[in-house]
């Protein structure tokens, strides 16, 4: 997948903290113990790695969770995402309203579908999707409302519920609100349901960096639409003996970890917030950062730790301080997410003529410094002493430019 490479800072210097974790959560000896009794259990030629029995208890364990009547598990969030919209089987001109701050995976889903992707501006506080700008870019041919949980920050969903129900397509009725959570596992809706449980279908990555991982790859989709529930298990394994379909399948050994990281997914959540919280308190006094909203009871995982520069920042002075940052105090952090029409040739043609202001500045204002939930207490502060230096560090440099 093509890389936008205004991501990373722009330094050769070594790293004491690299750009992003690899792994968003970790392993315990109950996971290892889990994969050791599935190793064992699948030498036997009898056995082998049939997979349904053990992903039908995640399925059932991973709907338990989120609150939701059912969830159909994937080889990887991206494939489940492409089914659900292969679901909905979109015509020529058909749209899907998502967010301009977004990674390309779900716009290339919509497009590798058949459909028209809509961008809409961020909120300035969360850069979720905004509902007062869906409602600007929202037609006649909208068939759905794509609502990212954009970096953990959970965004509430009855306004697009609302906005569907509003604006009605006239063969299919109102539009669908697919839930995209790959970065929101565990989270909770200002409703207080468990994020997977509002929403026409909610998808969820297992990929390395996440929240959870099942060895790297993996996704799940909720949804209380029994029909659609049905289609997808179809979709997922060649079709049954009726249906068009393809092999996306959980192993069983994904689907063995995965039990045993859903079992541990709030401890490693609450560790994360905890540390995120710790971070900005930390920061609270930097006049030139904007920090992450601060959303309790699990409203914000922090899966990253926005920071936003000064408007006079933008582009320079924040790539100055990413830079700083590097170079002086071996801290890697991203960019998280440009418009990916600024970087990626397909999605730039999909989008020709669409342009989100709001989208560009904010995102030129935005670093992530690095944050994981294993970092200590020394860590984080060590960081943050570290984040206020270079900020102070770049005031001066711009001050006297």
């Amino acid at each position: 997948m093509p890389t936008d490479r205004a991501t990373v800072p722009h330094t050769d210097a070594p790293l004491r903290w690299p750009v992003e974790p690899e792994q968003g959560g970790w392993y315990s000896r109950a996971e290892r113990e889990a994969i050791r009794a599935v190793l064992a259990e699948s030498d036997d030629w009898r056995v082998g790695w049939k997979s349904a029995g053990y992903v039908g208890a995640f399925e059932d364990a991973f709907a338990g969770y989120t609150g939701s009547r059912f969830a159909v598990a994937f080889n990887s969030g991206g494939t489940a995402l492409e089914m659900l919209l292969h679901y909905l089987q979109l015509d020529p001109g058909d749209e899907v309203i998502s967010c301009a701050v977004n990674f390309v995976g779900p716009l290339i889903a919509v497009i590798g579908q058949g459909g028209k992707p809509i961008l809409a501006e961020p909120d300035p506080a969360t850069l979720n999707l905004d509902p007062a700008d869906v409602e600007r870019v929202i037609s006649r041919r909208t068939r759905a409302i794509l609502v990212t949980h954009w970096n953990g920050a959970v965004a509430d969903l009855r306004p697009f519920l609302d906005l569907a129900n509003r604006h009605p397509n006239p063969v299919h009725g109102p539009p669908v609100v697919i839930v995209d959570a790959a970065r929101a596992c565990g989270g909770r809706t200002p409703t207080g349901a468990r994020v997977g449980a509002e929403g026409w279908a909610t998808m969820f990555s297992f990929e390395s960096k996440k929240l959870m991982t099942t060895f790297g790859q993996g996704g799940m989709i909720t949804t209380d639409d029994q029909a659609l529930a049905e289609q997808l298990r179809w979709l997922r394994t060649y079709g049954g003996t009726e249906h068009w379909g393809t092999n996306q399948m959980m192993t069983k050994a994904q689907a063995a970890v995965g039990m045993v990281q859903l079992a541990r997914l709030d401890e490693m959540n609450i560790a994360r917030i905890a540390r995120a919280h710790q971070r900005t308190q930390g920061l609270a006094d930097v006049d030139e950062l904007t920090l992450p909203p601060t959303l309790h009871d699990c409203q914000h995982l922090y899966y990253r730790h926005n920071l936003l520069v000064p408007d006079s920042w933008a582009g320079e002075g924040r790539d100055e301080l990413m830079n700083v940052l590097a170079a002086e105090y071996g801290i890697g952090s991203i960019i998280s997410d440009r418009p990916p029409y600024l970087f990626h040739q397909l999605i730039r043609t999909h989008t020709a003529g669409q342009r989100c202001p709001r989208a560009e500045q904010l995102t030129a204002r935005l670093l992530c410094p690095c944050l994981h939930p294993r970092m200590s207490v020394a860590e984080i502060n060590e960081i943050t002493d570290a984040i206020r230096g270079a900020t102070a560090q770049t005031a001066r440099t711009r001050s006297t430019s």
